[in-house]
This record gives structure tokens, sequence and C-alpha cells, in this order.
């Protein structure tokens, strides 16, 4: 969940197959902020509960990066700054966030029974202070029209696969 969930532009070769994968070559996924929210995040993707996640376009455009394309692979990143898997991107959109369906809500593994439900979680995260500290705007809402990006992943390594 939120602007934290960037997926670091991919710099790194691609490996040949899955299990080459080092996970100190790819660039990180961070899951929201350091702590029990991105705790829980993390399990859920490591569990296979977790194959989705939503971010702010306006992030990546503050940020001057690109958006995260099918075919990339990142490291999750848990709270103590361990990369502890690594996912593949299978699915990228930008959706208004009034778009946002229940399949995409469903996948993020966060117990929403509905896409209202989905929203009021995003919508605490997203106008919480280190969001909009990490937007450089104090006073940050979103609304129908703002812009999300919408991913769905896949896990394809964890650290114990090492």
């Amino acid at each position: 969940m939120g602007a934290g969930n960037r997926m670091q532009r991919q710099d790194a070769a691609m490996p040949g197959t899955l299990h080459d994968i080092n996970l100190d070559d790819l660039p990180r996924a961070e899951f929201a902020f350091p702590g029990p929210l991105r705790d829980q995040l993390v399990a859920a993707i490591l569990a296979g509960t977790k194959t989705s996640t939503s971010g702010l376009v306006l992030a990546y455009e503050r940020e001057n990066e690109p958006l995260p394309r099918v075919g990339q692979l990142s490291a999750v990143v848990d709270s103590e700054d361990r990369r502890v898997a690594a996912i593949e991107l299978t699915e990228v959109r930008v959706v208004r966030l009034a778009d946002v369906d229940m399949q995409h809500a469903l996948a993020e593994g966060e117990g929403d029974e509905s896409v209202a439900q989905w929203r009021v979680g995003h919508e605490s995260f997203w106008h919480s202070a280190e969001v909009r500290a990490e937007l450089g705007d104090p006073t940050f809402i979103v609304n129908d029209d703002t812009l999300v990006l919408t991913q769905r992943f896949r896990l394809v390594h964890t650290a114990e696969d090492a």
C-alpha cells in the first residue's frame, strides 16, 4: 500500500533463470514504511496471499522515476532492510482511484471485503503524515481522479531458496 510501494528502476541485468537470482542484484521493492504495516504486507507476500499492490503515480512523477514494467524483478525488503524475496511484475496499470476494482482489492491480500473498504484503508495511508512528507505536500489528498498505479506480481524466489 502507499506511495512507498515504488519499485526502484531496474538497473541490474536480468538473471538468466529464476534459479540464478541474487537478491542483492535487484532493485528494491518497498511496501509501506518500515514498521508493523510493512511487516504485515511482507508476510502476506511470502505467504502468497498478497499478489498486487497500489501506489500513487504522483510519487513516481515527483521522484522523476519511470513506472515499473511487466517482467521487472525486484527484491522485497522487510522492516529491517533485509532482502527477503524476489517478485516479478505480471501486470502494470494506471487507473483512476474510482476505477480500482474488486479483483485488485482482493489480490492486495489485506482482508478487504469491498472496494470501499480497500479505499478507506488506502486513503488513510495516503493521507498520513509520512506519505505527505514523502510527496512534499502537507495538505495532499486523493480524490476519484487521482491516478493509481496498480501492479500484479508473483513471488519467484525467497531468501530461504538460496
